[in-house]
């Protein structure tokens, strides 16, 4: 595998030309679905196998059960603020620098764990939005992009899978 097929083993996000009520209710499912799926993945791994890079340079596959539930309670926030605020400016931040904390040293549990728990929430919300609550946004300070909901529900759903792949790849080869 090249480099780019390792890094993005489902290809790279890309941004949905249009949002069907079935692509909004695919993405939906591969939310649910997700935590169950890490879980399934990386239940038979011993603390080595965890260790182990996903590609050359990358995460741990334990940084990336970590990242993935850090990552993921960043979206339900964003999702909540643009719910509550007219247009607000997320916080970004630096998740390479959150995959060097101590806590990304941790077993894998509480985060499977705390990934179950914002992905109920985040079905729950995504269950009973209307049309104009999918339409909200908020404002990325990056890129100054104003991310409608129903994108960023897309691209958690990619994220999940993007993710699972790295796992799932690297298990193969064990």
């Amino acid at each position: 595998m090249t480099d780019d097929q390792l890094k993005y083993p489902i290809g790279e996000f890309s941004v949905p030309v249009s949002y069907t009520s079935q692509d909004m209710q695919g993405w939906i499912n591969d939310i649910k679905e997700l935590p169950g799926k890490v879980r399934q993945a990386i239940i038979s791994l011993n603390e080595t196998q965890l260790d182990t890079p996903y590609r050359p340079g990358g995460w741990t596959l334990r940084q990336v059960v970590h990242h993935l539930a850090d990552s993921h309670m960043n979206s339900l926030i964003r999702f909540k603020w643009a719910l509550t605020e007219d247009s607000p400016i997320i916080k970004a931040y630096d998740q390479a620098g959150w995959a060097l904390q101590a806590d990304y040293k941790l077993p894998v549990e509480p985060s499977l764990k705390m990934l179950e728990g914002i992905h109920q929430h985040l079905v729950a919300l995504f269950e009973s939005f209307n049309e104009e609550q999918w339409n909200r946004y908020f404002v990325h300070p990056e890129t100054g992009a104003n991310v409608p909901l129903k994108r960023n529900l897309a691209l958690y759903a990619w994220h999940g899978k993007h993710h699972l792949a790295h796992l799932t790849n690297t298990i193969k080869q064990f």
